[in-house]
């Protein structure tokens, strides 16, 4: 019932989440893993869905202009990331795995970074547990920090795509504030998790590990998406339809990550992980708005 709630015509992302979330901490959630691995495929749909609704010409065009940023971005965040661990007192591992998870793209990051690091599960659980919070927040907060500012769509895309965690709450945060924003926000977010790759394997060279390191399917298939439109223009209005359907699996996406922020995630996370998790965005958040302001795109 909530489920379909959740993706009613006058149910936003917000929304979905919501719902999700108040099951979970009133029901609890029985079916995590299912939940979880449900998660991530509507996710994954809805992103390349998504890719049908964008010219490849703009894809290319808004992640250049954003690579600056992005690179800078990922190399400050880790930096800052590992300075809060060592004040806040988080263990090495959990540590590295919410300034990863903050500096490229949430979850996806925290699960590619874990074997290399040879992170035990219940250092992956709470660096999960901790961004998974923090993104249902943003999905929440960074829509009405935008309307208070004032932000352009452009700006708010470029800012929800560099310092929101996951994609599906850049994305879900990105299309509550309009068209123009969820084009930029999901392009600019994909560059990011695009680093996942050079990261890890980064990553992999210094700890002498020889784990498996692919990019994510799903930007791939964004790519091929959003290439297929550009190529085949005359189908146009069905390339429409299809991102408009990829806006409601979205929904169902975050409607599942909302069911798994249960009271034992909470539990989980602790007070230190979270204080680092929580500071660390903060700063990147407040540090990025800046910089966008700062040289004129607002």
């Amino acid at each position: 019932m909530l489920l379909l709630a959740a993706t009613a015509p006058w149910s936003g992302t917000g929304t979905s989440l919501a719902l999700g979330v108040a099951y979970a901490l009133t029901f609890g959630n029985p079916w995590l893993p299912t939940t979880a691995r449900l998660s991530r495929i509507t996710l994954q749909l809805s992103v390349v869905g998504l890719g049908f609704g964008l010219e490849l010409g703009e894809v290319l065009q808004t992640g250049k202009e954003s690579l600056l940023y992005t690179v800078t971005g990922i190399g400050c965040t880790l930096s800052a990331g590992w300075m809060l661990g060592k004040v806040f007192g988080t263990d090495s591992n959990t540590s590295m795995l919410i300034s990863a998870g903050t500096a490229i793209c949430g979850g996806s990051a925290i699960a590619a970074m874990a074997p290399v690091l040879k992170a035990r599960d219940d250092e992956t659980a709470v660096a999960l547990g901790t961004i998974f919070t923090l993104n249902a927040v943003a999905l929440l907060l960074f829509p009405l920090l935008g309307h208070l500012l004032g932000l352009k769509q452009d700006t708010f895309g470029t800012w929800a795509g560099l310092a929101i965690h996951d994609t599906s709450s850049v994305v879900g945060a990105a299309s509550a504030y309009g068209t123009e924003a969820l084009r930029i926000g999901t392009t600019v977010k994909l560059t990011r998790a695009m680093w996942i790759t050079p990261v890890v394997l980064g990553f992999a060279l210094l700890r002498g590990t020889r784990e498996r390191i692919s990019v994510p399917l799903f930007i791939i298939g964004f790519l091929l998406a959003a290439t297929i439109r550009t190529e085949l223009p005359a189908y146009g209005s069905l390339w429409d339809h299809v991102a408009a359907l990829a806006t409601h699996c979205l929904r169902i996406s975050l409607f599942f990550v909302g069911l798994g922020l249960s009271r034992e995630v909470f539990k989980r996370v602790g007070l230190r992980p979270m204080l680092q998790g929580v500071t660390l965005w903060l700063a990147v958040s407040g540090v990025t708005l800046a910089a966008l302001m700062a040289i004129g795109i607002a």
